[in-house]
């Protein structure tokens, strides 16, 4: 049997199979569907410094083979998580890993201070790709200089593993990975959602209240594994894919490109399982093709 078990820096996985930040709660909520504990990890749903409302109804549309969300990063904020979520979730035998997002550099140092302080918090994914926050989010990820400086002040800070989550809304998304990976960044996730929007002809007005949101899903799928390999031609540090993954050989697919790890994200909605089952399925590619580790999958891609 293939050894499943990766690294992303010094955080050991394993597995590759992660869940997106957003799409499964903060895995307790899953407990029910499947054992969470065989995930390689779980990326929680994003933490702010301050507790955020979030965007006014509606905000989720869906879309051909895929779907719009507008959520706009609604959250009780950190010190809500460190007194009443870590306790619930800092037994799980798996990575959980804070999605950590900001409105300034101030408030990304903030939180990130915040979540270094619970020991069983491994590592934090850094959203500076949001497109659905009016302020922040997006704002940081989409320049090189507003990536390296939230980057750059959260490195001082943040002493654990640092993964940065990249837009996929840029020119070049590797201009923006070199720029973190030189700022401090122990690894790199792409793609968050790509911007979109929806119209109700019927109405005749935007379906989203904020009129565009973020694009997950299957349609986003070949532009994610394009970044994916772009990137990895591009930096030393570890990539985790995700966009559009919602089996095991999507899956296959990223680590040949790139990926040493992957999250799977809108499909958790459709199917709780898809995780485990993702799994198995690496193990069972890898035996038969005769890869004696998952490792030996990532970027051997042959152009």
């Amino acid at each position: 049997m293939a050894e499943l078990n990766v690294n992303i820096g010094a955080l050991k996985l394993k597995n590759p199979v992660t869940t997106a930040s957003g799409t499964f709660g903060y895995g307790i909520e899953y407990d029910d569907f499947m054992d969470i504990s065989r995930l390689g990890g779980i990326f929680v749903k994003g933490t702010t410094i301050q507790p955020r409302e979030g965007n006014p109804y509606p905000r989720m549309a869906e879309t051909p083979a895929g779907m719009l969300n507008a959520v706009g990063l609604q959250n009780k904020g950190a010190d809500y998580f460190a007194a009443h979520i870590y306790p619930e979730i800092k037994d799980i035998d798996t990575n959980m890993i804070v999605n950590v997002s900001g409105s300034s550099v101030e408030t990304y140092v903030a939180c990130a201070e915040k979540i270094a302080e619970l020991e069983k918090i491994p590592a934090i994914e850094l959203n500076i790709s949001c497109p659905n926050v009016k302020q922040g989010g997006m704002a940081f990820g989409v320049t090189t200089a507003g990536a390296s400086e939230v980057v750059r002040a959260v490195r001082k800070v943040y002493p654990k593993t640092l993964i940065v989550k990249l837009s996929p809304n840029v020119t070049d998304i590797t201009e923006i990975a070199r720029a973190v990976e030189a700022a401090g960044a122990d690894a790199v996730s792409l793609i968050n959602t790509m911007l979109g929007m929806a119209i109700d002809v019927e109405k005749r007005r935007p379906v989203l209240s904020t009129v565009t949101g973020g694009l997950s899903g299957p349609c986003v799928k070949p532009v994610a594994l394009r970044m994916v390999w772009q990137t990895y031609k591009a930096v030393q540090i570890p990539i985790i894919g995700l966009g559009g993954i919602s089996n095991w050989k999507d899956a296959v697919e990223f680590m040949l490109a790139g990926a040493t790890a992957i999250q799977i994200g809108t499909y958790n909605f459709i199917d709780p399982t898809v995780g485990i089952q993702v799994i198995e399925g690496i193990e069972a590619y890898c035996d038969k093709h005769g890869f004696a580790s998952a490792r030996e999958l990532v970027g051997a891609l042959e152009v």
